[in-house]
C-alpha cells in the first residue's frame, strides 16, 4: 500500500548542488508557507513540477527538502505501487491519496518514476495503466490552485511522458536535476566525507577526476573507500584509498589472485600500449590519466583517460574515441599477426560501433544519412525504413573502417614507441601520465620507478602511523556480555511449522 504522510526534516541547506533546481522551487515554498498572499492578486502557483533528471542526481532529496522548507506534510509515492493485476485499483490507489493530501493541506505530495503510470497511453505496454492515468489527470484538474497542494513529480525519461500530464494546468512547471558540476561535487565528497577523510585528501582534484557521477555514484565512492581504509584498520580515508576506489568503480575489484601466462601478459601489455599511443597522438581525446596491466573485473588491464567535463562534445572527439578503441586490435594485429588476434578486443569494438552508429543515427554527423535523425523511441519503434538501415550500416562500417586505417597508421609510424611502452608495462605494471611521456620521448624511468615505489612504501607506513588504530577501537564485539553456550539470535518458542516455513 501507499507510505504514509511523513513529517521532512530536510532542507533545502542539505541538497549539496542542485542550486537551480532549489532556486526553482523557492516560489513554491513561500506559497505552501502563506497561499492567501498569492490568492490576493489572483496569482496561480503551479499544481504540478515534474522534476527531471539522470539517476541518482536527487530528485527525491529535492521534493523532501521542498516539504522540509516549507514545513508541511510530506506524501511519497511510486508509481509502481499504483498498480497491481487487478484492474481499477490503481485509480482508486490514487483517489485515496488525493484525498489524503485534501485532508491535510498544505501539503507536499510527490510520485516518484511517473513513468509507470504515465506513459504515452496510444503505447501498447500502457495498455493496463489506462485508468490510473486518467485518475490521475482528473485528481490534477480537480482541485484550486489555493487549496495549498503541491504534486512533485519525478522521471529520468520525460520522452515518454504523455502529452495530457506536461500540458499547462497540471505538471506545468519543468525543473532539471541534472549531474553535479565541478562545484557541487566537491560539497557532495565533502559532505560524504563528513570528517572521515585524511590530511592529504585534496577535494579539487576528486572533483576534477569524477565528472559525470551522480550524488550516488559519489556516496557509493566514499563508501567503497570506507570499506578498504576499515579493513586495513585505519581510522581515516587517504587520497591512496579513494583513488584505488575510483579503479574499483570504474572497472571492479583487483583480481589479484589471478595467474596470467607470460604469453598473454604481454599480448595484453602491447594491446593496452595501443590504446594509449592512439590516445595520445589524436587530436580530441582526453589526457591519459594512467595505463596498468591490473586485471580488474573482466578486464586483464586497462587505460584510464581524464573524463570529459564539457556540455558540448565535437565530432573530432568522437573520432578520437573510436580511434583510441580501435588501438588494441590494431597493436595485436601489427605485433602478433592478423591470424593471432584475440577477442579481448570485443568491447572496444561493441563501444566504437555504439559511437558511430550515434554519430550517424541520432547526432546528425553522418555524410550519407545526412541531418536525418532518429530517437531511441523511434527506433525501438522500428520507423527507420529498411533502405534507412542499410545506409545507416555502409555509414557506420565506412566510419570504423576508416578510424582502423587511422589507427595503425598511427602506430605503424610509431612502432618503436609501442614496444618500449609495451615492455615498461610489462616491467613496472602500472604507468602514469608522466611516465608514459618519458617512455615515449626514449627516456630510462627505471630510477624514476624505484623512488617511486618508496615513496608509495613512506606513504603506506605514514597512513598507517596517522591513522591506524587497533582493531578493538573501532570494531566492535557482537559477542560482547554473551554467555559462551548463549545464541546469538533466540527463536519464538511459539512458533509454528508453518510459520517457520513463511519465515524461511
Amino acid at each position: 500500500m501507499l507510505n504514509p504522510v511523513e513529517r521532512s526534516n530536510t532542507t533545502f541547506d542539505d541538497v549539496k548542488g542542485a542550486d537551480e533546481a532549489k532556486e526553482e522551487l523557492t516560489d513554491l515554498v513561500e506559497f505552501l508557507k502563506n497561499p492567501a498572499k498569492f490568492a490576493r492578486l489572483n496569482a496561480k502557483i503551479p499544481k504540478g513540477v515534474m522534476l527531471i533528471g539522470p539517476p541518482g542526481c536527487g530528485k527525491t532529496l529535492v521534493a523532501r527538502a521542498l516539504a522540509g522548507e516549507a514545513g508541511v506534510p510530506f506524501f511519497f509515492a511510486s508509481g509502481s505501487e499504483f498498480e497491481e493485476m487487478f484492474v481499477g485499483v490503481g485509480a482508486s490507489r490514487v483517489r485515496k491519496l488525493f484525498e489524503k493530501a485534501k485532508a491535510m493541506a498544505p501539503c507536499v505530495v510527490f510520485i516518484d518514476e511517473i513513468d509507470a503510470i504515465g506513459g504515452r497511453r496510444d503505447s501498447p505496454d500502457n495498455r493496463y495503466h489506462k485508468m490510473t492515468l486518467n485518475q490521475l489527470l482528473v485528481e490534477l484538474d480537480g482541485f484550486e490552485q489555493h487549496t495549498g497542494i503541491v504534486v512533485v513529480a519525478a522521471t529520468n525519461i520525460p520522452e515518454t511522458l504523455d502529452p495530457a500530464i506536461t500540458r499547462p494546468g497540471r505538471f506545468d512547471r519543468s525543473v532539471l536535476v541534472d549531474l553535479p558540476d565541478i562545484k557541487a561535487r566537491k560539497e557532495i565528497l565533502d559532505l560524504y566525507l563528513g570528517g572521515r577523510s585524511a590530511n592529504d585528501v585534496d577535494l579539487d582534484t576528486l572533483a576534477k577526476s569524477t565528472p559525470g557521477m551522480s550524488g550516488a555514484e559519489l556516496n557509493n565512492l566514499v563508501n567503497i573507500a570506507a570499506i578498504e581504509a576499515t579493513k586495513r584498520n585505519l581510522t581515516k580515508i587517504p587520497m591512496s584509498i579513494i583513488r584505488s576506489s575510483m579503479d574499483h568503480v570504474a572497472m571492479g575489484p583487483a583480481r589479484k589472485a589471478l595467474v596470467i601466462r607470460p604469453e598473454t601478459k604481454r599480448l595484453t601489455a602491447f594491446h593496452e600500449a595501443g590504446h594509449a599511443l592512439v590516445g595520445f597522438y589524436s587530436p580530441g581525446q582526453n589526457e591519459i590519466v594512467k595505463a596498468t596491466l591490473v586485471p580488474r573485473g573482466h578486464a586483464l588491464g586497462m587505460v584510464s583517460w581524464l573524463p570529459n567535463d564539457e556540455h558540448l562534445t565535437s565530432k573530432e572527439d568522437y573520432m578520437a574515441q573510436i580511434d583510441t578503441a580501435m588501438g588494441g586490435r590494431v597493436a595485436e594485429e601489427l605485433i602478433f599477426g592478423p591470424s593471432k588476434i584475440t577477442p579481448g578486443a570485443g568491447s572496444d569494438l561493441q563501444q566504437a560501433t555504439r559511437i558511430a552508429r550515434a554519430m550517424v543515427v541520432q547526432l546528425g554527423m553522418g555524410q550519407k544519412i545526412g541531418k536525418l535523425a532518429f530517437t531511441p523511441q523511434e527506433l525501438q519503434r522500428g520507423m527507420m525504413s529498411p533502405d534507412t538501415a542499410r545506409v545507416v550500416e555502409e555509414e557506420v562500417r565506412e566510419i570504423l573502417e576508416d578510424s582502423y586505417s587511422r589507427a595503425k597508421v598511427i602506430l605503424s609510424s610509431h612502432k618503436k614507441e609501442l614496444d618500449l611502452l609495451a615492455n615498461a608495462l610489462l616491467e613496472h605494471e602500472t604507468l602514469t601520465l608522466d611516465e608514459i611521456k618519458m617512455v615515449i620521448h626514449g627516456q630510462d624511468i627505471k630510477g624514476h620507478m624505484t623512488h617511486k615505489k618508496t615513496q608509495e612504501q613512506e606513504l603506506t607506513a605514514k597512513e598507517n602511523e596517522l591513522y591506524g588504530a587497533p582493531v578493538a577501537d573501532h570494531i566492535p564485539d557482537l559477542t560482547a556480555g554473551l554467555s559462551p553456550k548463549q545464541p546469538l539470535a533466540v527463536e519464538a518458542q511459539d512458533t509454528t511449522k508453518e510459520e517457520k516455513q513463511r519465515v524461511l
